[in-house]
């Protein structure tokens, strides 16, 4: 984390991982989570925003398309959020009817923090390879200091191995638009089927079908269930009846939903059905 003034607090979306906390108690930095809204999208809530906001708020964190949400917000919605840092590492995973819009266009209202990732547009996982990208055409943020932070916060982690960083050169410059489009095309495909099948399942509700990514957060109502005591406890006996693991919601911030994957298709339809089965 390059803020290190106490007093300061960044806002991150109440859907998150544990990891953003973490960082920011590092550096002394306050925490405040904005709420999202399943039934339009997973939008995010301005009035909560304009709640939260004040003059110690140093950044507002989007994720888009959205992790683990896999919504992708459309250019008047990220306009309206005006936010200042910003994670795209799934930026180039979209199927949906939505197009993906790069927060840098919206350089000029405020200055942008972009942040990306090797793993997913090249289906990687585990390369822990990264950028992150200025658009700062007013150099608030070398003004400030914080790109020359930026700069020393590159020497923080360990680099990554050495075969990845030889393979990098090899894997931008070869792959073809026809791969991205056949992954885009194979995780359409998985998410139709996921949706139609999940629909099956009366415990289930899945607000918002997936216009993103490679998961789908699904709502848990714990009134068809009996013997049920929340999210966490519907996770561990699944895994323990019928050998399949899902995650709670409860790890990112949502309690009694559940995030599913559609990437292994067709394995998750019969993972569907033992779900099925078990509920």
């Amino acid at each position: 984390m390059i803020f290190l003034t106490s007093f300061l607090q960044m806002m991150f979306p109440y859907t998150r991982g544990p990891f953003y906390e973490a960082r920011a108690a590092c550096s002394n930095v306050e925490v405040r989570h904005f709420d999202l809204l399943p039934e339009k999208g997973w939008e995010v809530d301005l009035e909560s925003v304009k709640a939260l906001v004040d003059d110690n708020t140093i950044a507002i964190v989007i994720i888009n398309p959205g992790n683990p949400c896999r919504n992708v917000f459309t250019s008047e919605h990220l306009q309206e959020v005006g936010v200042k840092l910003y994670t795209t590492v799934y930026s180039h995973l979209c199927f949906g009817s939505k197009p993906f819009v790069p927060m840098g266009v919206f350089g000029s209202i405020t200055p942008i923090l972009t942040l990306g990732s090797i793993s997913k547009r090249w289906i990687i996982p585990g390369w822990r390879l990264g950028w992150i990208a200025m658009v700062d055409p007013s150099s608030v943020l070398k003004k400030s200091g914080i790109a020359e932070c930026l700069q020393s916060y590159l020497e923080y982690s360990a680099n990554p191995a050495t075969i990845v960083q030889g393979a990098v050169p090899h894997i931008l410059e070869k792959m073809t638009k026809e791969f991205f489009s056949n992954i885009n095309n194979v995780l359409k495909e998985a998410v139709d089927a996921f949706h139609t099948k999940v629909q099956e399942i009366p415990c289930f509700t899945c607000p918002y079908k997936p216009d993103g990514a490679m998961s789908v957060m699904i709502k848990l109502n714990l009134s068809f269930l009996e013997g049920i005591n929340d999210d966490m406890d519907f996770c561990t006996k699944l895994a323990h009846e019928e050998s399949v693991i899902i995650l709670p919601g409860m790890i990112v911030g949502l309690k009694n939903w559940l995030r599913l994957t559609f990437a292994v298709e067709p394995a998750i339809l019969e993972g569907l059905e033992r779900i099925k089965a078990f509920a």
